[in-house]
């Protein structure tokens, strides 16, 4: 009986062996053979390209404010540029002293510019910068009697250069 039951099974399993085993090395059947594969080319299709969409939130805004700020802002100078500026300013130059009026500008403001150049050429220089002013009020003598009320117009203030830098 153990010999039926083997004689049943060893077929059944040389069957299953010879369907699932690897061919021998360099021997192959006609039907195990592989056929060259055709490759076709398959079409991909791309996703399209993500659309910009503009978003109205708070980094949004400061990256504009900060993109139109650039045209707007004058350009850094470049450190050649920068000691050629300082070069001009620190040409030989002489500091003097006295007393020159500041003019009264179209709004009413006073410009010493004119009276720092004024300054200097009284010490037979070109021009000058101010470095210090000095400002005193005028009044009329009607404000030093007594009983007198001060009007808007009895004085004005005087602004002088007192002391510039000429070249």
């Amino acid at each position: 009986m153990a010999g039926l039951a083997l004689s049943i099974a060893l077929p059944a399993t040389d069957s299953a062996r010879a369907q699932t085993a690897p061919p021998a090395l360099g021997v192959q059947s006609p039907a195990q053979q592989s056929q060259p594969v055709e490759v076709q080319p398959q079409q991909i299709e791309l996703p399209p390209a993500p659309v910009e969409r503009e978003n109205p939130g708070l980094i949004n805004e400061i990256g504009k404010l900060f993109e139109k700020s650039k045209s707007a802002l004058p350009q850094l100078k470049s450190p050649g540029e920068t000691i050629n500026d300082l070069s001009n300013i620190a040409r030989p130059s002489t500091m003097v002293t006295g007393r020159a009026a500041c003019v009264v500008a179209s709004n009413g403001a006073p410009d010493c510019k004119i009276g720092a150049d004024r300054l200097c050429q009284s010490k037979g220089f070109k021009e000058g910068k101010g470095l210090d002013t000095d400002a005193s009020e005028k009044c009329s003598p009607l404000v030093y009697l007594p009983g007198h009320k001060r009007g808007p117009n009895d004085c004005k203030t005087e602004n002088f250069v007192t002391r510039a830098v000429c070249q």
